[in-house]
């Protein structure tokens, strides 16, 4: 699957603004050489962050050679760094963006596929513990010389490939800058990444769509404060997380995650799977993580046990029964574990 040309995957990774000078050249011209070289779709968001947003999306081969490009022109920028400071040539380091749901199959059990990755390909990688900001999406280190990130970057692209990511995923936006909203060169986020729809709107705006006990629960999170419609003033920096669990509702009022209507007409079940690595960054500590999660939503949430899990799969099966917008927002707590 990940050698068929004809599949594609979408990459995205942190740099920083110095970085990505060196592989954009000057009126672009050392991106738009990348492109046709690797054939791949590289796309780079804008400057009014200091942290920039490298997507690239094409079939395996289109990826690994595009980050064959871009780790060979960083090495030779690392390369001219160190003579005119004398020192020795520091190795590559890249910050990707995969999403938690995905970052278990990274892992593999007990951390076995990770280190298969690191003795395999020589680089090393590391997946941080915490979620990026505002999102549901992860930063996964790799380090090395650049054919050895190349290898990493292969492996990496057939877990994704083979572990698709489950449920909805949040995408990390660098905060902005004073210029304005940060926005993609030549497209929007990858639909492959995101939930379905307009990450442009007014979180106020949205806020309206979700009951009060929701707003509520999210303030009891720490996320209060928000105004409650279009004309409610400045918006406190906190609403797009609650913008977000409102579109999560949206999402799933039109029917785009699979929910199965209850005995209740207003009721809705929604599924979601955890790997079994990570089910105890749900439960908490004798279950107090997702009692408040409970109690939060206002959702009913059944986790299967250990017991029930399929033979060849690792992977806890979570049920969320009730209104639309009380199982949204307990997805999207339990997604932010």
């Amino acid at each position: 699957m990940a050698d068929d040309p004809n599949v594609t995957l979408t990459i995205r990774l942190i740099m920083q603004g110095k970085e990505v000078g060196s592989i954009i050249g000057k009126k672009g011209e050392i991106v738009k050489k990348f492109r046709e070289e690797s054939g791949a779709r590289i796309n780079i968001s804008d400057g009014s962050s200091p942290e920039r947003i490298v997507t690239i999306t094409g079939n395996t081969a289109g990826i690994i050679k595009a980050f064959d490009l871009i780790c060979r022109k960083l090495e030779e920028v690392y390369q001219n760094m160190a003579k005119s400071d004398n020192i020795p040539k520091p190795p590559i380091t890249l910050r990707l963006i995969v999403p938690a749901s995905q970052c278990g199959s990274l892992i593999g059990k007990g951390g076995s596929k990770i280190r298969e990755i690191r003795e395999v390909t020589g680089a090393s990688i590391q997946v941080a513990s915490e979620m990026l900001p505002n999102s549901t999406e992860r930063a996964v280190t790799i380090s090395g010389m650049s054919d050895a990130i190349t290898k990493c970057i292969y492996h990496i692209c057939v877990i994704m490939l083979e572990s698709p990511p489950k449920g909805g995923t949040i995408p990390y936006r660098p905060r902005p800058g004073p210029n304005g909203p940060n926005m993609m060169m030549g497209g929007n986020t990858p639909t492959g990444y995101g939930m379905q729809g307009n990450y442009g709107m007014n979180p106020a705006e949205q806020m309206g769509k979700m009951g009060g006990s929701q707003l509520a629960g999210l303030a009891a999170l720490g996320l209060g404060g928000i105004g409650g419609g279009p004309s409610a003033g400045p918006v406190n920096p906190a609403a797009p997380l609650a913008a977000l669990a409102a579109l999560a509702g949206s999402q799933l009022r039109t029917g785009t995650n699979r929910q199965q209507p209850t005995q209740q007409s207003n009721n809705v079940q929604q599924e979601m799977t955890v790997p079994n690595e990570l089910i105890g960054c749900v439960i908490g500590k004798g279950g107090t993580k997702i009692a408040e999660i409970r109690q939060i939503s206002g959702a009913m949430i059944r986790i299967s046990n250990s017991e029930e899990l399929r033979e060849g799969c690792t992977d806890r099966v979570i049920t969320i029964t009730g209104n639309p917008d009380s199982v949204a927002l307990a997805q999207y707590l339990i997604n932010m574990r």
